[in-house]
């Protein structure tokens, strides 16, 4: 029996974000759905072109609840009280505030993923040497895993505010390591000095600065570096 609209918005907006949380893992078949501040994770099966998850699932990793009303599935949502637990605090108890430890401690090898990556992409150009997709897969990937654990170590509005910071970086990354990827495989001339005064170079450089001061100070300030 084909389900009718729901009445309860949140259940909107999670099928709507799912394009956007779900995060490939390998083959484009082997997919997992990653909600940002809660821990662990849910499979994600693909059919017909569009992407699936077990409700009963989501609700458990949400702390939702599931309720059935003749034809219709309603999901409960618990936004009021996730959102009031994270932005208030018992009377007489500081805010939480700066990055968590979990947080910092991934985020830190995240940044020095990236370093590495970007390293081993300038030196390749600079010397010549062809950038293949297999040597740069090795990096991304990496990254990308590390990007999965930073996710899941989000507990304070830092951590959520730095994430998108470093989600950037690393699109950013992948964006120049796969233009030179792209060279090699038509065969096209690199000139050495290709990455001198790379915009999007700079940039990465830019961001990674920022977001090492951002650790050393344990405080969040966008500076507009990784925009």
């Amino acid at each position: 029996m084909r389900l009718r609209r729901t009445r309860v918005w949140p259940l909107w907006i999670v099928l709507l974000c799912l394009p956007v949380l779900v995060l490939a893992r390998g083959a484009q078949q082997n997919r997992t759905l990653i909600v940002t501040g809660y821990p662990g994770e849910l499979t994600v099966v693909e059919m017909g072109g569009r992407s699936y998850v077990d409700l009963e699932a989501l609700a458990r990793l949400a702390n939702g609840s599931l309720s059935f009303r003749g034809n219709q599935i309603v999901l409960t949502w618990p936004t009021s009280a996730a959102s009031t637990s994270r932005t208030a605090s018992p009377a007489g108890q500081p805010v939480a505030s700066g990055f968590s430890k979990d947080f910092l401690t991934a985020a830190i090898e995240q940044m020095s993923v990236i370093r590495e990556w970007r390293s081993a992409l300038v030196g390749a150009v600079q010397r010549g040497y062809p950038v293949t997709a297999d040597w740069m897969a090795s990096f991304s990937g990496r990254a990308q895993s590390n990007l999965r654990l930073v996710s899941v170590a989000l507990s304070t509005e830092s951590d959520r505010n730095a994430f998108v910071l470093l989600t950037n970086e690393f699109n950013n990354m992948k964006k120049l390591s796969d233009r030179f990827v792209a060279a090699n495989k038509s065969r096209s001339y690199t000139p050495t000095n290709s990455l001198d005064d790379d915009p999007l170079d700079r940039k990465i450089v830019n961001c990674g600065h920022s977001l090492a001061a951002m650790a050393a100070s344990d405080q969040f300030v966008d500076d507009g570096s990784c925009r």
